[in-house]
């Protein structure tokens, strides 16, 4: 399969291939329906698709990048002769083979990306995140979990809890204390509910959504995420500091026996104040005493870090530093006691730079199902989508109640397979169409037992209102249509290209030998010479060179007497070339005199020394010397052929009128 970019510029290749004349008729308009631009046949294409082609990388309704009268007629020619081989590509059934269906497929949904309001919502959404990403918020939080399998009594009491206590917290009581005596979050006993400082996409997207619409000091409603109700405070908010590059000294602790840890406090102390000494050598200490093996003879280098990306206690350290250089004193983290140096700091990237991994992190989150939801919502609303309720939940029942390899057969007995399901756009979608959804299983859906019907339907209803937003597209966006028409139109026309063209011209190698005997004027050596050439790359060997060569005349073996004689012990005094060239287009030979054997050239700053031979008078070239320009040849002479057949083969007509239209606008006055 090919590269966008390789067909973008074999559609480039295809449209300058080759432009004969057309021989056309001019066909009248006529009132009150779309008129073609050119009929190719019984095809008609329209004007736009021209001006689109036309247009690429231009805005007419500037004066300087209007084109000539002669780019404009060169250009429809073009257009023309591609329109020719798209339509004998279509008449060949090129566009109904699996590798086009493929191949189309593949182009089509990465074209239609863009344009789909799931993209919109995406970028909206991203956007969002880069903007809160400009800010770090501090919080703390309480969090109340809900009890396994928890009724709807019990998650009601819950939330008169957390209630309870947001209500406790207004009026005065310390918010640190309570989340130590009343979260379920493990962590509180240590932090007592302290979440540090954090930026966007680093908590879920409830709890970010209430953090960042918060005022510092302000306790926030009971906020539900799948871990429970989280009560938060607002304590600080400040610009993102972007990221810093530190590097470390690691001493592990256990913390476990106080004689140890006393031990390993003086141990780090030590290095500290070691540290401090001007003749003191960061990389040698650290490859000396840090206990961080991945590290330690890399000088304690660490990747970058932004704001929550490491543990609290190492990152309030790290972005403390101010200067490079700069070393923190140490600092206990559960890994043991780390001595941090600062080597960079950078500002937060830019949304073009962080756009890719932003987009990543949110399609990994919530905000994934979030935005689908509101894709499919919009798309419902749009497309007037219409549920047939009441039905929907007697075939859920019927699923839930029979065994998944009878439900297609009891469908059937109950006569139910035409009946309807939903409809868009008026247009209705049945039980059968269902089930044949289901039967060619193309989708990836995880279903179980209690959810095998609606886990199927709620896709089944995605896919038809994705379809319906891209026929939407393809009837009302002039731009996605003509690209689509496009990207559909240039595979066709590689195909037939490859098969009538390229590949056919390389393969035929009967072919090849006649035409290049039918040409043979065309493939002509120039007078040619023998010649070496010596380009000298090491000033102080010119003066032994030059003594070489000075009485020599071209031999075949003058190369191993040159190499044997200087390049044994200095490989890279000079470089060789020797051969019969053209020596009238070749770039130092054309500067050199051909009447003496021997001369030394001095061009651009370089010292070549040239010995010649025999002249060797014009004549043919060999086909097996020119063999790849004969196929270069070969195939222009094949496409003009081509272009020549297609013309003899389809009745060209051009709209004048139409033409005259785009000519108007495209042409400079």
């Amino acid at each position: 399969m090919i590269s966008t970019s390789r067909f973008l510029f074999l559609v480039l290749i295809f449209a300058l291939s080759c432009s004969p004349k057309s021989t056309v008729m001019q066909v009248e308009n006529q009132d009150n329906i779309p008129s073609p631009l050119i009929s190719i046949g019984n095809n008609a294409v329209y004007g736009d698709e021209f001006l689109h082609m036309l247009s690429k990388n231009r805005e007419f309704k500037n004066s300087e990048n209007k084109i000539s009268e002669a780019e404009f007629q060169e250009n429809m020619d073009l257009f023309i002769n591609y329109k020719l081989k798209v339509k004998e590509a279509e008449s060949l059934g090129l566009d109904r083979t699996e590798e086009f269906a493929r191949e189309f497929e593949v182009f089509k949904d990465d074209l239609t990306q863009p344009f789909l309001i799931k993209n919109s919502l995406q970028e909206g959404e991203l956007m969002k995140a880069y903007n809160r990403m400009k800010e770090i918020v501090k919080a703390s939080h309480i969090l109340l979990q809900f009890p396994p399998n928890a009724s709807q009594a019990d998650s009601v009491s819950v939330l008169r809890m957390a209630l309870k206590l947001k209500e406790e917290a207004e009026k005065g009581a310390d918010f640190n204390e309570l989340a130590f005596q009343h979260s379920d979050d493990p962590s509180a006993k240590e932090n007592r509910g302290s979440l540090g400082y954090f930026t966007a996409l680093q908590m879920v997207s409830a709890f970010e959504d209430a953090a960042f619409s918060m005022q510092i000091g302000q306790i926030s409603d009971p906020i539900i995420t799948s871990f429970g109700y989280h009560i938060i405070k607002l304590e600080d908010r400040q610009p993102n500091p972007g990221e810093v590059k530190v590097s470390h000294i690691l001493v592990r602790s256990q913390g476990n026996d106080p004689v140890t840890e006393e031990r390993i406090l003086r141990r780090v102390s030590e290095i500290y104040t070691e540290l401090q000494k001007p003749e003191s050598s960061w990389e040698e200490i650290c490859n000396l005493y840090s206990e961080d093996s991945g590290t330690k003879n890399s000088g304690g280098s660490l990747p970058w870090i932004g704001l929550g990306s490491v543990i609290p206690e190492f990152e309030r350290a790290a972005f403390s530093l101010q200067e490079e250089g700069e070393i923190s004193p140490p600092v206990k983290t559960p890994f043991g006691y780390h001595i941090i140096r600062l080597e960079d700091k950078k500002p937060l990237a830019s949304y073009e730079e962080m756009e890719s991994s932003i987009k990543s992190r949110i399609l990994r989150d919530s905000r994934s199902t979030l935005i689908q939801s509101q894709v499919i919502a919009i798309q419902k609303s749009k497309y007037l989508y219409v549920e047939n309720e009441i039905f929907v939940d007697s075939i859920n029942s019927l699923f839930s109640s029979t065994a998944r390899q009878e439900i297609a057969n009891t469908i059937e007995t109950k006569n139910l397979l035409d009946s309807i399901l939903f409809s868009i756009n008026k247009t209705p979608n049945t039980v059968k169409g269902l089930l044949d959804f289901i039967q060619e299983d193309r989708q990836v859906v995880r279903t179980n037992t209690q959810n095998y019907f609606k886990t199927w339907f709620d896709k089944f209803v995605e896919v038809k209102l994705q379809e319906a937003e891209i026929n939407d597209l393809m009837t009302n966006n002039e731009e996605y249509r003509l690209m689509i028409q496009e990207y559909r139109d240039g595979i066709l026309l590689f195909s037939l290209m490859n098969e009538q063209v390229w590949q056919k011209a390389i393969e035929d190698s009967v072919g090849q030998v006649a035409f290049y005997q039918e040409n043979v004027e065309k493939y002509q050596w120039n007078e040619r010479v023998q010649a070496l050439i010596v380009t000298m790359a090491k000033e102080e060997s010119i003066p032994s060179v030059r003594r070489f060569l000075a009485d020599k005349k071209y031999q075949p073996n003058l190369v191993d007497r040159l190499e044997n004689t200087f390049l044994l012990n200095n490989p890279l005094a000079f470089t060789i070339s020797e051969g019969i060239y053209e020596w009238q287009q070749h770039p130092i030979l054309k500067n050199a005199d051909l009447t003496k054997n021997f001369q030394e050239l001095r061009l651009e700053n370089k010292t070549y020394m040239v010995v010649f031979g025999e002249k060797v008078l014009p004549g043919p070239k060999k086909f097996e010397e020119t063999r790849g320009k004969v196929i270069q040849d070969y195939q222009e002479y094949l496409d003009k052929k081509l272009i020549a057949s297609l013309k003899e083969k389809y009745v060209v007509e051009i709209n004048e009128e139409e033409k005259q239209k785009i000519f108007d606008l495209a042409v400079e006055k």
